[in-house]
């Protein structure tokens, strides 16, 4: 796919149109949270990661990359549907090579699903290309990659500057449920892979969460022309205010959970603004699509391609 202008963009449709409301209520409602609030005890650490608690309460985990290693945590839990959350703070300057993952996944066999947001570093100054990514029953290549309309590691201002930047963090949102997955950022919705039922979709292999931070050298940067300048080390990139509100599966027999009054993301599709701000996001963001790869797929698109 050609490489999309880089000139700065509209903001997506009815993010500028809410953004007073947003602050208003985030003003009105942004009571610092309890330091009970510790997420990360949720999960099994790999690595340096560093955990504190900012100034609001809110405890965040940081991971740290350098030569010698990278960083994740896992969830304890593995879920069958669900609403999952978290902001993040990538790697500021030059964070070429690096990638950051927010992702579930079933595990590592041939047959494993997962759903992926990853964050491929840049070179100083580059845009960052966030990757999106859906494997179902070890069927896997169905990317679409989107470069950020905001700077996603810095506190002053966006890339573009039509956004008011107040924080360095930002919401990225997986929901997933039996009808499709929904990828979302600052609660925007970029991206929704729909299931068919003649086709390969992750329904049925319960998902653990996972954050990672490593070294991708051979793949993240231009498809691997611009490797980690290891002075710059360490890269740290950091997480804050992780959620999940999903059906948690325990147990040999595969018993699920489901939070009661808490579900609205079980039927959740693509509402009228949704579909504005995904078509948005494909017209000025979208920068690889798989269904568009002959290459790739020389003998034919997958069956989805040709439904969108």
């Amino acid at each position: 796919m050609a490489r999309r202008s880089l000139a700065p963009l509209a903001p997506p449709p009815a993010l500028a149109v809410t953004a007073v409301v947003v602050l208003a209520l985030a003003l009105c409602f942004n009571h610092p949270a309890s330091a009970q609030s510790a997420w990360l005890d949720e999960f099994r650490t790999d690595g340096e990661v560093r955990s504190d608690f900012d100034a609001s309460g809110k405890q965040v985990a940081s991971l740290v990359l350098d030569k010698s290693s990278g960083a994740g945590f896992n969830s304890t839990e593995k879920y069958l549907f669900g609403e999952f959350s978290v902001e993040m703070k990538l790697v500021p300057g030059n964070s070429a090579g690096t990638v950051t993952s927010f992702y579930l996944t079933s595990g590592e066999g041939d047959e494993h699903d997962e759903i992926d947001m990853e964050f491929m570093g840049n070179s100083s100054g580059a845009p960052t290309v966030l990757n999106t990514n859906v494997w179902a029953s070890g069927d896997g290549k169905k990317e679409h990659q989107f470069y950020l309309w905001f700077d996603p590691s810095a506190s002053a201002h966006t890339r573009a500057g039509f956004i008011p930047n107040t924080a360095d963090f930002h919401k990225y949102t997986i929901i997933w449920n039996a009808k499709n997955i929904i990828f979302r950022v600052d609660d925007v919705a970029v991206r929704a892979f729909r299931r068919y039922a003649d086709l390969p979709y992750p329904d049925a292999r319960p998902m653990a969460v996972h954050a990672t931070l490593w070294d991708g050298s051979y793949w993240a940067t231009e498809k691997g022309e611009v490797p980690i300048d290891w002075a710059a080390a360490p890269f740290v990139v950091s997480y804050r205010g992780y959620t999940a509100n999903a059906c948690v599966t325990r147990g040999g027999g595969g018993r699920t959970s489901c939070p009661a009054g808490r579900n609205e993301w079980m039927d959740r599709e693509l509402d009228d603004t949704d579909r504005l701000t995904v078509a948005w996001a494909r017209r000025n963001c979208l920068q690889y699509n798989y269904c568009e790869d002959g290459w790739r797929f020389p003998e034919g698109f997958p069956g989805e391609c040709s439904r969108e």
